[in-house]
């Protein structure tokens, strides 16, 4: 039987969510794993070119890449988001600011005028905790799937 892991752990581990940061979890110990795209490249054509400090890490990159007791824990296309900002406009009460906040999501430039906007309207850790509670049901989702027991700290 697996052993339950940290929900909050998991949530950090995928916290980086970029396309060029991978996080592993293993299925039965639970150990997280996280490495760069380019680190992964380097274990698999070879570490002739890997700066000294990353030879001591790539036997371990190696075994995740390698073994199917890891899996790839949800990163950046997993996590929409851009659907999570607009489901927290949409749950603002008032319905002016509601207004406000779906109007500086539309476009180019929806990220930066949304943190913008929220920075204004003093509503800034209301977004992070709203967020935060997305990835955790994110993560708490995938664990399950996965038949990875968790404990929620």
């Amino acid at each position: 039987m697996p052993l339950p892991v940290s929900l909050k752990e998991v949530v950090e581990a995928m916290q980086p969510l970029s396309e060029e940061w991978q996080a592993f979890i293993h299925r039965h110990t639970g150990e997280l794993v996280s490495f760069t795209e380019e680190e992964a490249q380097f274990a698999e054509e070879g570490a002739e070119d890997a700066p000294e400090w990353l030879e001591e890490f790539l036997p371990k990159v190696r075994e995740v890449l390698d073994s199917e007791a890891y899996v790839q824990l949800p990163g950046q296309f997993d996590f929409h988001e851009y659907r999570v900002m607009e489901d927290f406009c949409r749950q603002q009460e008032d319905m002016e600011l509601q207004h406000e906040l779906l109007t500086a999501i539309r476009g180019r430039g929806a990220f930066r005028r949304f943190k913008d906007a929220i920075q204004i309207q003093g509503i800034a850790q209301d977004w992070y905790d709203y967020r935060d509670r997305a990835l955790r049901e994110l993560a708490a989702d995938f664990l399950e799937v996965e038949g990875i027991p968790f404990v929620e700290e």
